[in-house]
């Protein structure tokens, strides 16, 4: 007799190797996707000005050097040098934060008196959104010199301790997407696979994962923000310094929150998995889905609180709406892998399973496609970013992926609209009474009669299990097998055997018992067909989280721009001068109105010039007053007067950037400070500039 596997609808010729050459495309692409992101993370918050700027020749040696950065920034003791011709240090080594008006500015004083030469300014700090930024320029005074300094070659987070630290980031993203969608996947899709041994190994794989990588990153933080060294992974006042860092508070937060998933997961694959259905199991399915949910969104907001989402654009809103994008790849991806586990080491998964994660997928992808066009908006900000830009392009490549990931899943969608029919053909009715009830959307359980006496038949396997078993014994009948069959019968055979024997009968058993299910699983070619195709997803959605992941360690498309535009303005300027310095005394007859302004303007030239306003009282104190105004006339051509309204940074210490001078000339800069509510003076100096 010769058993045939019921046919629902026509099926496609099958060609079991036909998914290899893409498979093999896919991880070819995967290996290389891996090998472009392990590079050292690109700067998020970028070098868009400095005075002096890069390459300057200036008159007159600079009391001080300053940065302006396109976001917020964190410094320490020693994050800018400032380096002589020999190497030597020039600066106090204490960076002040000279912020304000939005501009985001940082200074370091210069010793008085240094000789002429080419300084080298080096730089490194963490970026508002977590990664490491650093570099270095040189400006000259006087004229051009050599230099022993040689500028670094790499930026920060780099070298062994880089790819270290980008490891457990892909490690940290992979194990949330499995432990939180395949956690999704058994409370929403398949509850009975609760107890299925593969989804439970896939789940707690999922969580080790997401710990062990975050322990790493904890630890590798410190030396990955700062020396560079693995040596520092375990210097304990660098850890302390971390934990005082927002992104050191994410960490441990999330930590937290793993430790509160463990007792999730134990509830989830112990007391829940061992719960017959019923009211009961549905309030317990209720409070697992709530107790989930917050957790996953609270591990999705640690990512959220601590890179891009946090900073720039509109963070108030962008957070949670990168909690949802994370939320909504986690139920996607993580239930696709949860799913294939299940259609490969699982057979008696239901065909109402399959269609309830393809209604899960359908709505994570609605979440995905909204929530990544604000994120889209908010990280690249114009077409020209999209195509022009690092992040812009790699972005083109994620919605590719997204594209094409959609249509396998289309196909995917159609395999399991037969697997629903095929379901409905095999089992007609529902479980005979006295047989366990199935839960609401759920099949009754393999081998359940129906009313007329025929079998509950699960998602991938025969009609009849007794003539497929039949068909797989005929073809696999050898004189051991009908050994191994006698002393299942006698049941006492195998006591007759030494142990050895017993062992190799043992591991025959199991061999032709896995033979049976492949078999049985494989003479469906609805399944056949919708393990292809999952398969090929998944082998997509692997690629994909490796494009998302690096797209978290690359310079938003908008960044990148805004710092281009700032190279290209100084780039542009025509220089023709040395930095002009002004001194002039004002007296506004008020109590305490008598100083001095220091005035400089660099680069002194025409174009965009910057400029700093210095307000001292008797004896070089720093003297607040409410109001300080500039004007610029070139009287021999009858410009002006230019207004200016520079802004207030500190005590005493006031800026006006992109001052923009026509031409060259003997230009009257007049200074207007004012002292209380009555009391002001304007003071004016002629000065040459250009």
């Amino acid at each position: 007799m010769t058993a045939t596997a019921p046919h629902f609808g026509p099926s496609p010729a099958r060609r079991p190797l036909a998914a290899v050459p893409l498979l093999v495309a896919l991880i070819g692409l995967l290996f290389g996707l891996v090998l472009a992101g392990a590079s050292p993370a690109s700067a998020h918050a970028a070098l868009t000005g400095s005075d002096p700027q890069d390459g300057a020749v200036v008159a007159t040696a600079p009391e001080e050097v300053t940065l302006t950065f396109s976001e917020q920034i964190a410094m320490g003791d020693d994050s800018i040098r400032v380096l002589d011709p020999d190497g030597k240090r020039a600066d106090d080594g204490a960076p002040r934060d000279l912020t304000a008006g939005g501009a985001v500015r940082y200074g370091v004083t210069l010793h008085s008196g240094l000789p002429d030469g080419t300084y080298t300014v080096a730089w490194q700090a963490v970026s508002a959104d977590s990664h490491p930024v650093s570099g270095a320029f040189t400006f000259s005074v006087g004229a051009p010199s050599e230099t022993t300094v040689a500028l670094p070659s790499s930026g920060a987070g780099g070298g062994l301790v880089g790819v270290l630290y980008g490891i457990a980031r892909y490690a940290a993203y992979a194990g949330f997407i499995l432990l939180a969608g395949g956690s999704a996947f058994v409370l929403a899709c398949w509850r009975r696979g609760a107890g299925s041994r593969p989804l439970q190994r896939l789940v707690v794989r999922g969580w080790i994962t997401l710990t062990a990588s975050t322990l790493a990153m904890l630890l590798l933080r410190s030396p990955y923000t700062g020396s560079g060294k693995l040596s520092d992974a375990f210097d304990l006042d660098g850890l302390q310094t971390v934990l005082d860092t927002k992104p050191g508070a994410a960490l441990v937060s999330r930590l937290l929150l793993l430790g509160a998933s463990a007792l999730f997961i134990a509830v989830l694959f112990g007391a829940y998995a061992k719960r017959e259905e019923g009211k009961e199991k549905q309030d317990l399915t209720f409070g697992l889905a709530i107790g989930g949910a917050v957790i996953a969104a609270g591990i999705a907001g640690t990512w959220a609180l601590a890179e891009h989402a946090s900073t720039g654009v509109q963070p108030g809103i962008a957070m949670p709406v990168d909690v949802l994008h994370l939320l909504a790849v986690a139920a996607w991806l993580g239930g696709l892998a949860a799913l294939l586990v299940a259609l490969y080491r699982a057979p008696d998964i239901s065909s109402d399973a399959v269609r309830r994660f393809s209604r899960m997928a359908f709505g994570s992808v609605v979440v995905l496609a909204a929530t990544g066009i604000y994120q889209s908006w908010r990280q690249v900000g114009s077409w020209s970013a999209l195509t022009g830009t690092r992040y812009g392009q790699l972005l083109l490549l994620k919605v590719a992926l997204v594209a094409v990931l959609v249509g396998v899943a289309w196909i995917s969608r159609r395999w399991t609209a037969r697997l629903a029919a095929g379901a409905v053909s095999a089992d007609p009715v529902p479980a005979a009474a006295g047989s366990p009830s199935a839960g609401p959307g759920e099949p009754a359980a393999s081998g359940a009669a129906g009313s007329d006496g025929v079998p509950n038949t699960p998602v991938g396997t025969a009609a009849s299990d007794a003539t497929v078993t039949t068909a797989v014994a005929t073809a696999d009948q050898t004189d051991e097998t009908d050994e191994i069959a006698e002393t299942d019968e006698s049941g006492t055979a195998e006591d007759d055997v030494d142990p050895e024997r017993a062992a190799q009968l043992s591991r025959q058993r199991a061999a032709l018992t896995a033979t049976k299910e492949k078999r049985a699983r494989d003479a469906d070619p609805e399944r056949s067909g919708l393990r292809r195709s999952v398969l090929v997803e998944t082998g997509i959605a692997v690629v994909l989280l490796v494009v998302t992941t690096i797209l978290t360690s690359t310079e938003p498309g908008r960044t990148e721009e805004e710092a281009a535009r700032g190279s290209t303005t100084a780039a542009a300027t025509p220089v023709t001068g040395g930095q002009v310095a002004v001194s002039l005394p004002f007296d506004t007859g008020g109590r305490g109105g008598k100083g001095i302004v220091r005035m400089d303007i660099s680069p002194g030239g025409t174009g965009s010039n910057n400029v700093h306003l210095w307000i001292e009282a008797p004896g070089n104190l720093p003297m607040d007053v409410p109001e300080v105004k500039l004007a610029f006339t070139l009287e021999s051509k009858d410009i002006g007067p230019l207004p200016v309204v520079p802004d207030r940074l500190t005590e005493g210490h006031w800026t006006a950037a992109d001052v923009q001078i026509p031409m060259a000339g003997d230009w009257k800069v007049a200074v207007t400070v004012r002292t209380s509510d009555i009391d002001q003076t304007t003071v004016d100096k002629n000065v040459k500039i250009g």
